[in-house]
């Protein structure tokens, strides 16, 4: 061992940097570079979208209920999710005291019958009797007018006929009136057949079950909760909240990607954009149609992806990229340095930012940008494939 590997020995086990021979005691002293994790500036596809996320609801909902008030619910004939069609009974009112009205009301309408024929028949007699006045009547005058006839029989002949064109009037007004409360046994007759109709509550269009509040036994009250909650035609929307400054950027009949949890993603369309924003949350909600589909159920929570934007431009991961006072930043290495270096960004989605200007493609980019490296340090690069 020479005697410079031995001095150089002694300088290590003491803690001293050791000076090997014909190495200068900067570089025997400088540590070595750190290496960082760096990535290519490149060119790709940048696709802007906007986030929403909500419930499903119903298009639109058809609240049924019963059109009879105070009868009892009998029969249910559907469930919770079931299709129906338009007219489906979908339940069934007990009856049976409709029945009895309409048993007596068949009885009112006999007698009602039987009113206007004794009107007509006392009419009949009416009539004759009327004729028969008149005809004395006038043989009178005629007697009277020959001096056969003397006056006081024709004051009474003159009597007679205008009891018998009374009597004759009445029984004409009598008929009228057996005629009106005809009319109105039928009349009640009509509205007891419309509830009886009614008893039998119908679905008023297509569409799904998506409530059932009925319950057998209890009363059906026009002025309670709809017994049932129909989705006409089974059509359910996602009604989302989106921030009013992403409004700009949408129109209707975007394509939205609607995921939902346990389910495969369902594409939709904007249907509806906002009237108005909420003065408080800043947000609006839009409507986005969907295929009608039977695993979509009112309610669930359903989130959409919305594309407004796609281009051809340079971009990077969000961990290359530092917000300092609103700016955005990276650093870049070059020749072994760190630089950092001020850029515009555009749009920013998917855990990447486009990067409008300030950088050129293919340069090195910290992939993970942060406060432990400064202007300047070397650094020894570890490439990343994009």
């Amino acid at each position: 061992m020479t005697r410079a590997l031995r001095l150089a020995l002694v300088l290590a086990l003491a803690g001293a940097t050791p000076i090997l021979p014909g190495v200068p005691y900067a570089a025997a002293t400088e540590a070595p570079p750190m290496a960082v994790t760096t990535i290519a500036a490149t060119r790709g596809t940048v696709v802007e979208t906007v986030l929403v996320d909500g419930s499903l609801v119903a298009r639109e909902e058809i609240l049924v209920g019963p059109q009879v008030e105070g009868l009892r619910i009998l029969e249910l004939l559907v469930e919770e999710g079931d299709v129906v069609a338009a007219g489906q009974p979908l339940a069934r009112l007990d009856r049976s005291g409709l029945d009895i009205q309409l048993a007596q009301n068949d009885a009112a309408l006999a007698r009602a019958a039987a009113a206007i024929a004794q009107a007509r028949s006392q009419i009949a007699q009416a009539e004759a009797a009327d004729h028969e006045a008149t005809s004395a009547l006038e043989r009178s005058r005629i007697l009277a007018r020959s001096g056969v006839a003397s006056a006081e029989a024709l004051d009474q002949r003159l009597a007679a006929a205008r009891g018998a064109a009374a009597r004759l009037a009445a029984a004409r007004e009598g008929l009228l009136v057996a005629e009106a409360e005809r009319r109105q046994v039928e009349a009640q007759r009509r509205d007891i057949e419309l509830r009886l109709a009614r008893s039998t509550i119908e679905a008023p269009r297509a569409g799904i079950v998506s409530r059932r509040a009925a319950r057998i036994g209890a009363i059906a009250s026009m002025a309670g909760e709809p017994l049932f909650r129909i989705v006409a035609d089974g059509a359910i929307e996602l009604e989302a909240e989106v921030p009013e400054i992403r409004l700009p950027r949408l129109a209707p009949g975007q394509a939205v990607r609607v995921e939902l949890a346990g389910l495969p993603p369902v594409e939709g369309r904007i249907r509806l954009l906002p009237s108005e924003v909420d003065r408080a949350t800043r947000l609006g909600r839009l409507r986005v149609a969907l295929p009608v589909d039977p695993a979509l159920r009112v309610g669930r929570f359903a989130r959409g992806t919305i594309e407004t934007a796609r281009r051809e431009a340079i971009s990077l991961p969000l961990s290359a990229v530092r917000f300092d006072e609103r700016e955005a930043s990276v650093q870049v290495v070059a020749a072994g340095r760190v630089a950092t270096r001020r850029v515009v960004l555009g749009a920013i989605a998917g855990g990447r930012a486009e990067v409008a200007s300030g950088l050129a493609e293919g340069e090195s980019v910290v992939l993970r940008a942060g406060a432990f490296l400064r202007d300047g340090d070397a650094v020894r690069e570890v490439r990343q494939p994009r």
